[in-house]
């Protein structure tokens, strides 16, 4: 057995034994949701809380799947503000504890064609890494914009700046300007928008201000 033969055996045993947990998890979230209403108990945060482990267990499960197929795009119509809306509720997970406050902004709305758990991927990672350059207190603010044929998306925080050199190869595969970075997270979300006809940016960092933009093509 060849290199290339032994990865991709390896990488079907990993994805394989992730998918047993996720599964797993998904059962007890069905389990836990069945239990709360058979006891009627109603809570918006639990069952924001559920919601958002289901999607990110379907963002999970997507992600396998790439590693089985170089093309696996599940394009649909969607609307604009629902999709950036859903974004900012998965990653809200991240400021739990913290003393950042997300501030969302829609300005207007539009149908876009995208492959929704790769979009909601991208965001949430976006803001995570916000999360992150934010060390004690700060704003994460998210723009969502319709102008002309283009539906855009600013995700800015107030946190640490990224370093002029580092903004040149911010978005290249294996680079991070964290110690315990991959330098995966950026390059997928570029790669990935890409497949979908879409752009991501970075528009600045400065001591005051860091903001990536996502743009994306209208459909109607």
């Amino acid at each position: 057995m060849n290199d290339s033969e032994l990865i991709k055996l390896q990488t079907r045993c990993v994805s394989h034994e992730i998918r047993n947990h996720v599964s797993i998890c998904e059962m007890y979230t069905e389990i836990l949701r069945k239990n709360l209403d058979r006891d009627g108990y109603k809570n918006d945060s639990v069952e924001n809380a559920i919601e958002c482990i289901k999607k990110s267990l379907k963002i999970i499960g997507n992600s396998l799947i790439d590693l089985k197929a170089a093309n696996n795009l599940s394009m649909q119509n969607c609307d604009f503000k629902n999709l950036v809306e859903e974004g900012v509720r998965l990653a809200e997970a991240y400021t739990a504890g913290k003393d950042i406050k997300i501030t969302c902004l829609i300005k207007n709305s539009c149908i876009i064609f995208a492959d929704t758990n790769k979009f909601l991927a991208c965001m949430v990672n976006i803001i995570k890494n916000a999360t992150e350059a934010i060390e004690i207190k700060g704003e994460i603010n998210v723009i969502a914009e319709v102008k002309g044929s283009a539906a855009h998306l600013k995700i800015s925080n107030n946190g640490k700046m990224i370093s002029p050199e580092k903004q040149k190869e911010i978005f290249k595969e294996g680079f991070t300007t964290k110690n315990t970075g991959s330098g995966l997270g950026l390059h997928i979300c570029k790669s990935n928008l890409e497949a979908q006809n879409a752009v991501l940016k970075l528009n600045k960092s400065t001591g005051k201000l860091t903001e990536f933009e996502i743009i994306f093509p209208v459909t109607k």
